[in-house]
């Protein structure tokens, strides 16, 4: 059971309490470890650390560096880094000599892991009900639910902080059209997110239909087309994109995940960032270009004696709706986009690989809802450092970790970017330069204005020496 809260004194409040305990706000409680005098807990509903465990499908790995860990591109010297934990592991050579820059999802998983049962001030096991601004004590209260293994009510509490931090993640998304039958049980219809859990189910099916060109897509297509039988794969994997293609990968292309790009983004108008979002999409929604090759090998592996394989790829298609045949077999009904046809495929079971949504936090924060102040859209407006712009009788800052991509671009959700705004939020928190932060990052100029620096510190109003007082 995870120990209680050490800091339910409202006279000896957390300066943060972090909401969510995925790879950012770990980043951030790494990094806030290091930081003498600053109180922080942290705090999940789930009991222990696991990074999509339904897509750790055998030799997957990051698309980012190794270098994109929970601190290395903040704090190179932090006890928390990738490559001190294969030294505490023993496997530092092993992975000298193995020269690989990009890590198997599944060593990134254990990585992270190792560093939640180690930092101090992560309270898994403990569901966030709700939390409030106190004008009287100037404090946030946060209530919370302490959950039993069984997943039953164990305790209530309540704690109290200067500031929140929320990092709640993103949840699978599944298209309107699609979602009847997702919610019917029985119906073979599942999320990459949960793959594994019904891999063998998949496997022993007639036919099966993926839907998604991404990488998690293109991923369980392989994984599926690699274990089905030669000649007899029957397998359709359909897009919505005009193609299956390949993920953005050049040196001067992926500067757009660079805190250059992210400074320049959070400048432009609402309007122009939200038209220029989509049309970015194979900056994070391509495929790998080692994936690729190895469907494309696969493929070609099964045309050496003749014939071709029983897999239909086809791209730029949309499923407008969606019906259950008999008692588990699955209809879609499909339209070309280009085309303009429409046609109907039945199939024993659908994988849908249709990404991830930020989750939503309007439940959590119902209480302050009155005190957020939201663009043309209802969307929260975010400042340059990752803070929920607030009425300014709102003393405490409320930090937001990749629910903000409409603010700040492509690189929200990005593992990539994840030490530099865990330093960018620390700074802004305690009003100093804690972590320096480099005045240039990309070699690319994004636009004519002089080029802006790493972001001035935040106003007295927000200095950890003054909300102390």
């Amino acid at each position: 059971m995870t120990p209680p809260d050490p800091n339910p004194n409202p006279d000896q409040p957390l300066d943060l309490a972090g909401i969510g305990i995925g790879p950012f706000n770990l980043s951030l409680a790494c990094l806030a470890h290091g930081i003498p005098g600053l109180r922080t807990a942290f705090y999940d509903q789930r009991p222990a650390f696991h990074w999509h465990p339904g897509l750790m499908i055998e030799g997957t790995t990051l698309q980012v560096p190794f270098l994109a860990d929970l601190v290395t591109l903040a704090d190179p010297t932090s006890p928390w880094s990738f490559l001190n934990y294969l030294k505490a592991r023993g496997r530092l050579f092993p992975f000298y000599l193995a020269e690989r820059f990009h890590l198997h999802r599944a060593e990134y998983d254990g990585y992270c892991r190792w560093v939640s049962e180690q930092l101090p001030g992560l309270h898994f096991s403990h569901q966030i009900d709700g939390a409030r601004w106190n004008p009287e004590r100037a404090l946030f209260e946060i209530d919370y639910t302490q959950l039993a293994p069984s997943g039953e009510t164990h305790t209530l509490g309540r704690t109290y902080a200067r500031h929140l931090v929320l990092g709640v993640g993103s949840a699978p998304h599944v298209p309107a059209p699609l979602r009847p039958l997702a919610h019917t049980p029985d119906v073979p219809l599942w999320h990459s997110a949960d793959y594994l859990d019904h891999r063998s189910q998949l496997l022993a099916a007639g036919h099966v239909t993926v839907v998604g060109s991404g990488q998690s897509g293109a991923e369980v297509f392989l994984d599926l087309l690699r274990n089905r039988p030669h000649g007899a794969e029957r397998l359709h994997w359909l897009a919505r994109t005009p193609a299956f293609a390949p993920m953005e990968y050049s040196k001067l292309g992926l500067e757009q995940f660079t805190p250059d790009y992210t400074r320049y983004f959070h400048a432009l108008p609402e309007a122009v960032r939200d038209q220029l979002l989509p049309s970015q999409w194979q900056l994070y929604k391509g495929i790998d270009h080692d994936t690729i090759a190895a469907i494309h090998d696969e493929l070609y592996q099964r045309t050496l004696h003749g014939g071709w394989p029983d897999a239909v790829l086809t791209p730029g298609v949309t499923v407008r709706t969606a019906g259950r045949v008999a008692a588990t077999r699955v209809e879609l009904h499909l339209e070309h986009i280009q085309q303009g046809t429409r046609s109907r495929l039945t199939t024993d079971a659908v994988v849908l690989a249709t990404g991830y949504r930020e989750r939503s936090v309007d439940t959590l924060l119902a209480a302050l809802a009155p005190y957020i102040r939201r663009d043309a859209a209802e969307r929260p407006r975010i400042d340059e450092h990752h803070r929920l712009v607030l009425d300014p009788t709102v003393t405490g800052s409320v930090y937001v970790q990749n629910a903000e991509r409409h603010t700040h671009g492509v690189g929200a959700p990005d593992l990539g970017l994840a030490a530099w705004r865990s330093a960018v939020i620390l700074n802004s928190l305690t009003g100093t330069a804690t972590f320096p932060l480099p005045a240039r990052t990309a070699f690319t100029t994004f636009g004519l204005d002089p080029r802006p620096g790493p972001g001035k510190l935040p106003d007295q109003r927000d200095r950890l020496a003054r909300t102390r007082t």
